[in-house]
């Protein structure tokens, strides 16, 4: 519906207005926003009878604004993790899955309780082993990068991994919900899909569950379409309007939050109380070279060990005030958490916190972060 109807007019647009303008219904007396279809089924002898099946109008906005964006065209899901089961599920029994050694617990635990079943065989991979990776391409299945990864936010170098030779069928799949299309495109640089967390970033709002997945391949969109119908993994209606409306301001709600964090990381790697910072925009981060060179902004999330045990890092989240102590990441307000306390995250440091800035005012966030560390870390 919306990608034809606008197609002519969004082609040429950068993707800041791409955002703004993709998705919309075009014909007269349309509403200037595609409103809420909440229908199961249609009047038969059109080109829809039943939404599990064909989709609904929010659908496609939704897929057309995040389709444009990567270069590609998106499916819609329920979450981001059925999504990526979808891909996972594809893979042929006794397949070779290269998975990196730092990404969401989620993903980790679906790529090993499948090896538990006999379904496939997991490489762990570190995420800045470039040369580990183009070897993974040429003897892997699939081939899954998260780049910038979660939570120590390594940034892989895409470029030369997506444009290694690969296996006979096998499939690259780049995670970049921490990056979103407006700092990476991994389909234009190889990879045979891209993934993001709707729920983050796309909907930036902390309000709905939704996962996208890009592809450049029409077999490859009709394949994912067919799983989600088969395994019922569509998107719920009042999920679709919010990410779309979402959607339409990432770009100014990202330039915020990044700016926010370049600053507040630059202050925590000199903060008395604080003994490691991760953000790939420092200098001091390993794979700063490499995410400067790939990325057009070093994002919104900040990793950062606190001097001391597990219990000053969760001092910390029960001190702060204007910073929301929560899990997730990508909305408008500050949040942050002890990653290490997460099942399946136990192996990191135990005073790590994830800290995702939003676009509060940065002075404010940073005298409450400041305070926090101040007074948790020295009781």
């Amino acid at each position: 519906m919306a990608d034809a109807r606008s197609a002519h007019d969004t082609r040429d647009l950068s993707p800041h207005s791409w955002l703004v303008a993709a998705g919309r219904d075009r014909r007269p007396d349309a509403p200037l926003n595609v409103p809420p279809c909440p229908a199961s089924n249609f009047v038969l002898g059109g080109q829809r009878a039943y939404a599990r099946d064909d989709g609904t109008p929010g659908w496609e906005a939704l897929e057309a604004i995040v389709g444009g964006l990567e270069g590609g065209a998106a499916v819609a899901f329920a979450s981001g993790m059925a999504g990526i089961a979808a891909l996972f599920d594809d893979l042929p029994t006794g397949a070779i899955v290269a998975l990196p050694d730092d990404c969401y617990q989620g993903v980790a635990g679906l790529a090993m309780a499948g090896q538990r079943r006999g379904r496939w065989t997991v490489r762990r991979i570190a995420v800045a082993d470039t040369a580990a990776w183009v070897d993974a391409c040429s003897a892997c299945d699939l081939v899954w990068l998260e780049s910038p990864s979660n939570p120590l936010l390594a940034v892989a170098d895409l470029a030369t991994i997506c444009g290694a030779p690969r296996r006979p069928g096998a499939t690259l799949v780049v995670d970049h919900t921490f990056a979103t299309p407006l700092t990476q495109r991994p389909l234009a640089l190889g990879a045979d899909a891209s993934v993001e967390s709707v729920t983050k970033f796309i909907g930036g709002h902390s309000d709905l569950l939704g996962g996208v997945v890009s592809v450049r391949d029409p077999k490859r969109l009709a394949a994912l379409r067919h799983a989600r119908e088969l395994a019922g993994a569509t998107p719920g209606t009042l999920e679709v309007f919010l990410a779309a409306r979402g959607a339409r301001t990432l770009a100014v709600r990202l330039e915020r939050a990044q700016h926010n964090a370049g600053i507040l990381a630059a202050r925590l790697a000199v903060h008395p109380h604080v003994a490691v910072t991760r953000y790939p925009g420092l200098p001091s981060h390993p794979t700063h070279e490499v995410a400067r060179r790939q990325l057009k902004g070093f994002g919104t999330v900040i990793s950062f060990d606190v001097h001391g045990s597990a219990a000053a890092a969760e001092a910390v989240c029960a001190t702060v005030a204007l910073i929301q102590h929560a899990t997730s990441l990508g909305a408008v307000e500050s949040t942050m958490e002890r990653r290490a306390g997460v099942p399946g995250q136990e192996h990191l440091p135990p005073s790590l916190l994830r800290l995702s800035v939003g676009i509060e005012d940065v002075d404010d966030l940073w005298a409450d972060l400041d305070r926090a560390l101040r007074v948790a870390v020295t009781r």
